[in-house]
């Protein structure tokens, strides 16, 4: 077996992507096909292509890596990631409630952690057929072409991107001179902030490593900031791969991206 040091971070990323395409094309043989959809919380639903997308990556990633680790949200997790030097981790498909609708607005992830930092990324939307992908060190790309956050402060008006749900539950009424758009995803959400198509995303909620560890490095490779809610650095392959809230930016605005989103509702 090859050791994890004869693959280049830029192998990686090629191995990445080429699942994640193969997982995608998955997900679109069942996008807007009826199906069954069960729940592992009243807002986490779960259908049979979020499990094809995970046996697809799963099959991909570590038929060609099997010194990695593997976290994944469709994937009883294991302690034995906790001993690798690289973890996989994975996303089949992030914004399962957009997925459901009907709605272009999900996406699926592969993030590679090494050690606790996320040092690669690739986040696909297999609707637009849009891949973001980073490298830490190597900036931040949109279908091959390289993207940057926006330089809009606060006095622009900046634009947030905001999950349905926590809009509805009233989440976004204290960002009252901030421009709030829906979009589903968490990942699809960061990515947009990547490429300047807003400033900010913040949830309250529980997230997890899977969410986020893709995304973090898109968004921190294209000039951005991204901490936890809390204002503390994201870690990954920890071993509770679960966390509350996460807030990615341009980094003009994070300061007050924080103090807003950090109010009692």
């Amino acid at each position: 077996m090859q050791s994890m040091q004869d693959f280049s971070r830029e192998a990686d990323l090629e191995l990445a992507i080429r699942a994640i395409r193969t997982a995608g094309e998955a997900v679109m043989r069942a996008f807007r096909v009826e199906q069954e959809v069960t729940f592992k919380s009243p807002e986490q639903p779960v259908t049979e292509a979020d499990l094809a997308a995970d046996r697809a990556l799963h099959r991909v990633l570590l038929g060609e890596r099997p010194g990695y680790g593997w976290l994944s949200e469709e994937t009883a997790d294991s302690p034995e990631r906790l001993k690798r030097e690289r973890v996989w981790v994975v996303d089949p498909i992030d914004g399962t409630n957009s997925f459901v609708a009907g709605r272009p607005e999900f996406a699926l992830c592969v993030g590679l952690a090494e050690g606790d930092r996320a040092v690669l990324g690739v986040v696909h939307n297999p609707v637009t057929g849009e891949v973001f992908h980073a490298i830490e060190g190597g900036g931040a790309f949109r279908d091959g072409q390289p993207i940057r956050v926006s330089g809009r402060g606060m006095a622009e008006g900046p634009r947030i991107v905001a999950s349905r749900w926590e809009m509805k539950r009233g989440e976004f009424d204290a960002f009252g001179d901030w421009q709030v758009e829906p979009l589903g995803s968490t990942a699809y959400k960061m990515c947009r902030v990547a490429e300047a198509g807003a400033e900010a995303f913040v949830s309250r909620g529980p997230k997890s490593e899977w969410d986020v560890c893709a995304a973090v490095v898109i968004v921190r490779e294209a000039g951005g900031t991204v901490t936890r809610i809390d204002g503390q650095e994201p870690r990954f392959n920890q071993p509770d791969p679960h966390w509350k809230g996460i807030a990615a930016s341009n980094g003009r605005v994070h300061d007050d991206l924080i103090r807003i989103a950090s109010q009692p509702l």
